[in-house]
């Protein structure tokens, strides 16, 4: 017999058995017979059995689905729903209408509240009971229960929804049935029931019992939920991630269980996560099945509703390729389902799916059915807005195109030209996306991501040969798949982004979904792992900046130092001249800046090249930095310039008046050996009284005798003025009539003031910005105190100093006013105000800079100079007289007049880098971020109202205050300050007792020449008085070596002295005394740009100093910031961040008092994103700050009390310093 003869005698055979045969049973009754036949039966295991009893008793009692859904799970259908409806109605708030944006968001609160207090109302069902504890037991009864279950229900799902679907295609039929068809599919949704269900329940009992209070038993006895089902996932069974029914994602629940899973695995085990997007019934589920082994339903009577993740755990020797522990699988529904097409909003939630799952992946495959190619477009678009919102919000995942059920298998040979076409579609599709989200400048695919056609589209063929059930299954599909999971695989081991961890996986379906429900997704993101990132390159970068401005401040002290000591004995310098040595100087500066400029930038190629730290999340901000670098470095150049060239002319005008004093020194000490000489030839013995007597005449002679020029004082208010005009000259002619009005003499006496425009100006404003004209002086009043005293403390200090006033001083303080009025570009900035406080600080500061200048030359002038060394000269000729041994006394002299101011003056200007280093060290002052949230932190802990509205009114002021105090409470303990005060005066100390050491061993033989040499070696250290210097070396006769040994016992007692001056010294004192002003330094480092939201006026915290766009973590109801309308007079309770996603409406100067939408506020607004809160409960600092001191705040604002919603009323402390916590990102 061969081979055909055999198989149509097997044909006839079963053919007469299936006709034939009167006994017919179902394979479960067929078990009685294996048993006599002796073959294993696995369903006899007790487990086995116990399960299905388990799985059996729940859904024995199924008759009607939907009337069996409403009584054993109650808690999802129309309840969630609405929970879900109101949830995205808080973000997006469309139906706000006119009534108050936080009362209606509070109202929805309390419509939450309600639900789910009605959740809670409900018993847990004996279902819910049964199923809980089904699961709870061990591992494999636990296996064979689930399996039970799915068999179960997908039986009772056949029978039940069989008629159902023939209506449903009965009705499709037909164009005309649309609302039958809705009404048969909202049918067929509530009437399909699985597992996911039974989860669903449990994930809606879990969050129901998080609106109870901690200590209710109900709550304490749910808490094991999340991991039970955390360890399901761990087997590999999936858990719901989206709910296909409801469009929701139960967040607190998944976070939970995946919280739950992070505790079950390793520590910090990383994940990578693989998704499948495409339209309804194109065999994703089948594909990742058959991919990764794993058993996602396909087929159950319903296509895939919502999606799923699943857990696979990556053997050792592919770990090291994925670098990862576990894959996850995200399977979703199909786009573009028929079934949702008849709902409303079936677009959105397809968009809203291919949003969150593209976001939470590292590579999404695309899945497109060849006859599906009509929908291809639309599912193209969705794919397309997906990665282009990725993209915007810092995440690039990958993509591999599949296009299934293509028979031929050189099919990528032949469809290049398809492939050209599909990339044709997606640059359409990206700029119809780019349109949408205005980001316009996303003009092809390839802009947002990395993608080849050639390489990111694979050809699948059919999985069947035939027409399913009779047909084989195609080889080929295996195979197929087999090669694009290999090149999954590739990609994600040579990834450029670092794979997350379970927790960080979290916090992004947290973030993305929570953006999601916003309207505006790019603008409404905000994620704690890009928070993350953004604060650890702020922190990476402030250290660098750091680095870079004490390096240069050491370069500039030094180089200070030697233009001081510049054509002194301190210095012997190669530069011909002083203006030779500022040029040196300033080639020096270029070369060092330069430097510092290109390990700057190398420090930020290097950090964005890391892998680790999730630093592609902030690749976005990569220019910022860079611009940020090349910005400081400008500035430093101009200040470090400006400095040398000040230091340059006020040495060379010192050197005219140094040489009158060297002659006239010189002039003293041939004139006081000649009278010792004529003392002496009297050969008797003369007391002191006639030796005084001698001296005073000789004196009085010299100083007849001795031509004094007078110093003539420069005209500052002329230089000033002089500076003012060529710094307005630019803004127009209209300015010079307007600083001729005014002398600058007269300017500055009174305090501040300004009226508003010119009487031309304002009958302009009269219809349309009248009613704001108040409110637009008031903020031009604040903008004018903020800067007057800023530069008043800029005057302040230079006056401190004692130096002779430079022109670089009026530069200084117009570069200074310039740069505040650029900050406050949300504030119309006409010119007589310009103009007009220009006036009132130049007139002021050119009054203290003649003063400054008259008393420097009074303090220099020869007379006064000479005089003050009167006593010293005397006592140093009777000493000459008399052959007294002048050593000691003279190595005492040099020692407090020379080395020791110039030590005092040393450590003084190194101290103040190394307060403001130290301070930097301590997580409060960071970033600016961690800043403001210790500035809150620090006022909610006060709980004072007069520190709130004085943090509110007078930010600067507050915060200057605040800073001064960190400082004195962080060196209150003097040993903290002492530590880098010693190490300075030991570094001085070392510094000059190498210099005597030095000068010892070149043996000059002449006291004068061996302090000239010790005087050179400190030249670039130490700045030593010429005039002290001048006075020591008169009448000096000392022995250099006994000389020697006094200067080193006297440099030792030095040491001990101004240690113990410096333990007893105040913080307070020494902050006084310092060159560099730590307050200032860290106030200007940390209030960053001084930009403030134009609605609440909350301080921007971006980082880097050139920064294109202005963000705070909070914003605040504008009521504090004195906002009432006119009509009610009533403190507004409006957040901006609410505001800008509403319907609601804005007026002020600059829409010329026209209304405009919030939603468009940047046509207004350019520089500002102002992003909807992070959570809702994100602002609640700010509304427990309103509703504590309503009253006071209306008081203080003359305003009447606002209408706090309910919600806001019951915020308690700990909520609102967890609202903190949270907006700032403080882990």
């Amino acid at each position: 017999m061969n081979d055909a003869d055999f198989v149509k005698i097997l044909r006839q055979t079963v053919s007469n058995v299936v006709e034939n045969s009167k006994i017919k049973m179902g394979i479960e009754q067929m078990a009685d017979i294996a048993h006599e036949l002796g073959i294993w039966v696995d369903e006899d295991s007790a487990e086995c059995q116990a399960a299905k009893k388990n799985a059996d008793d729940i859904t024995a009692e199924i008759q009607n689905i939907l009337k069996y859904k409403e009584a054993q799970l109650p808690l999802q259908g129309q309840i969630l729903k609405e929970l879900t409806c109101l949830e995205k109605e808080e973000r997006r708030l469309r139906k706000v209408g006119s009534e108050n944006i936080e009362k209606y968001k509070s109202d929805l609160q309390v419509q939450k509240t309600k639900l789910r207090r009605k959740q809670n109302s409900y018993d847990m069902s004996n279902a819910m009971t049964y199923f809980i504890n089904a699961i709870s037991s061990p591992g494999i009864e636990r296996s064979y229960f689930l399996k039970w279950m799915r068999m179960n229900l997908d039986n009772v799902s056949r029978e039940k929804l069989s008629g159902l679907r023939e209506q449903y295609k009965e009705k499709r039929k037909s164009s005309e049935n649309k609302e039958e068809i809705k009404d048969i599919d909202r049918q067929l949704s509530n009437s399909s029931l699985g597992t996911e269900h039974f989860f669903r329940e449990m994930g809606q009992i879990y969050e129901a019992s998080l609106s109870l209070p901690e200590t209710d038993l109900s709550r304490q006895q749910l808490q094991h939920l999340p991991k039970l089902c955390a360890e399901l996932l761990l087997d590999g069974f999936p858990l719901e991630l989206v709910d296909g029914d409801a469009s929701n994602i139960p967040l607190q629940w998944v976070s939970e269980v995946l919280s739950q899973l992070n505790n079950l695995v390793p520590p910090e085990s990383k994940i990578r996560v693989v998704t499948v997007l495409g339209v309804q019934s194109t065999g994703k589920s089948t594909l990742l099945n058959t991919m990764f082994g794993v058993q996602f339903a396909v087929s159950s009577g319903r296509c895939t509703r919502g999606a799923f993740m699943l857990l696979i755990r990556i053997n050792e020797d592919v770990k090291k390729e994925l670098n990862c522990d576990f894959m996850v699988i995200i399977d979703t529904e199909g786009l573009k389902s028929p079934e949702l097409a008849q709902l409303d909003n079936s677009h959105e939630h397809d968009n809203e799916l291919a949003t969150l799952v593209v976001g939470l992946s590292d590579i999404t495959i695309i899945n497109i059915a060849m006859e599906n190619s009509t929908e291809m477009k639309d599912i193209l678009q969705i794919v397309v807005h997906a990665f282009l919102r990725m993209k915007e919000v810092g995440k690039r995942p990958k993509c591999q195109f599949v296009h299934q059920n293509v028979s031929d298998v050189s099919a990528h040979e032949k469809n290049s030209r398809d492939r050209e076409l599909l990339l044709q579609q997606l640059n359409e599709m990206t700029q119809a996306a780019a349109k949408m989200e205005k980001k316009e400048e996303n003009k092809s695919f390839t802009d947002v991501m990395e993608y080849s056609p050639d390489t990111g589209n694979w050809y699948i063929p059919g999985l069947w040969n035939g027409t399913p059930p009779m047909a084989q299954v195609n080889a080929g599909y295996s195979e197929a798949v087999y090669e694009l999971k290999k090149n999954i695989i590739h990609i994600l081991g040579s990834g450029e982004s670092s794979p997350n961890n379970i927790l960080e996986f979290t916090e992004w379906m947290k973030s993305l979904w929570n953006a999601v429900k916003h309207e505006n997704f790019i603008f409404s993101f905000r994620n704690s792992l890009v928070a993350d990132a953004y604060m650890r390159l702020c922190t990476e970068f402030n250290k660098w900046e750091r680095e870079f401005k004490k390096a240069m401040y050491t370069w500039v002290t030094k180089s200070e130092t030697r233009i001081s000591n510049y054509g002194t004995v301190a210095v012997t310098s190669e530069a011909s001249d002083m203006n030779k040595l500022l040029t040196d100087l300033k080639s020096e500066a270029y070369t060092e800046l330069s430097k510092w400029e290109t390990k700057l930038l190398d420090n930020l190629t290097q950090y964005f090249s890391k892998t680790e730290g999730h630093v592609y999340l902030v690749e976005q901000y990569r220019e910022v930095f860079k611009n940020s670098a090349k910005s400081l470095r400008r500035e430093m150049e101009r200040s470090v310039f400006n400095q040398l060239t000040a230091a340059s002319d006020i040495r060379q005008g010192m050197s005219k008046l140094d040489k009158i004093k060297e002659n006239h020194t010189k002039d003293l000490e041939e004139r006081v050996s000649g009278l010792i000489e004529r003392c002496r030839e009297k050969k008797v013995q003369m007391t002191d009284k006639e030796l005084d007597k001698e001296f005073d005449k000789m004196w009085n002679q010299m100083v007849n005798e001795l031509s004094f020029p007078e110093q003539k004082a420069t005209d500052v208010i002329a230089s000033v003025s002089l500076y003012l005009r060529q710094n307005l000259e630019r803004k127009g002619s209209h300015v010079c009539e307007l600083l001729s009005e005014k002398n600058l003499k007269d300017c500055g006496l009174e305090p501040f003031t300004y009226t508003g425009p010119r009487v031309y100006m304002r009958f302009k404003y009269t219809f349309s910005k009248m009613f704001n004209i108040k409110d637009h002086v008031m903020a031009l009043r604040n903008i004018a105190d903020h800067i007057i005293k800023d530069c008043t403390q800029f005057v302040t200090e230079k006056f401190e100093k004692k130096n002779n006033y430079h022109e670089t001083y009026i530069e200084e303080i117009l570069h200074m006013i310039d740069e505040r009025l650029q900050n406050y570009q949300d504030v119309k900035i006409e010119i007589e105000f310009e103009v007009s406080l220009k006036q009132h600080i130049c007139g002021f500061a050119a009054r203290e800079f003649q003063k400054l200048h008259e008393e420097f030359i009074q303090m220099n002038d020869p007379y006064r100079c000479l005089n003050q060394n009167k006593e010293k000269f005397r006592a140093d000729f009777k000493d000459v007289f008399h052959d007294r041994d002048q050593c000691q006394k003279k190595a005492e002299e040099f020692t407090n007049s020379c080395l020791k101011p110039a030590v005092e003056d040393f450590v003084n200007r190194s101290l103040g880098p190394d307060i403001i280093g130290e301070m930097l060290t301590s997580r409060q002052l960071s970033t600016r971020m961690s800043f403001q949230y210790s500035v809150l932190l620090d006022l909610l802990s006060k709980n004072d109202f007069k520190t709130y509205q004085s943090y509110i009114c007078s930010y600067e002021k507050y915060v200057k205050k605040w800073i001064l105090d960190q400082i004195l409470e962080r060196f209150s303990n003097q040993s903290t300050l002492f530590k880098f005060e010693d190490h300075h005066l030991q570094s001085s100390v070392r510094s000059i007792n190498n210099a005597i050491n030095k000068a010892k061993t070149e043996k000059s033989g002449d006291l004068k020449t061996f302090v000239k040499n010790v005087c050179q070696e400190l030249g670039d250290k130490l700045v030593i008085s010429q005039d002290a210097f001048g006075a020591f070396m008169i009448l000096n006769k000392a022995d250099q070596e006994q000389f020697a040994h006094w200067l080193t016992v006297c440099v030792k007692d030095m040491v001990n002295a101004l240690g113990e001056k410096f333990k007893r010294t105040n913080i307070k004192m020494k902050l006084k005394q310092l060159d560099v002003n730590p307050q200032n330094e860290l106030f200007t480092k940390l209030i960053g740009c001084g930009h403030q939201c134009p609605f609440c006026k909350a301080p921007c915290e971006a980082g880097g100093r050139s920064h294109t766009e202005h963000w705070t973590s909070l914003h605040r109801p504008q009521g504090l910031g004195r906002f009432s309308p006119h009509e009610t007079r009533k403190l507004v309770t409006d957040i901006c961040s609410s505001s800008v996603i509403s319907d609601k409406r804005f007026r002020c100067s600059e829409t010329n008092g026209e209304w405009h939408p919030y939603k468009d506020y940047r046509d207004v607004f350019p520089d500002w994103r102002i992003a909807p809160d992070a959570s809702l409960q994100a602002s609640d600092y700010w509304k427990y700050v309103l509703a504590k001191f309503n009253k006071q705040f209306a008081e203080a604002y003359n305003a009447e009390p606002a209408d706090i919603p309910q919600m806001w009323k019951e915020i308690t402390r700990k909520q609102a310093e967890a609202s903190i916590k949270e907006s700032f990102n403080i882990k």
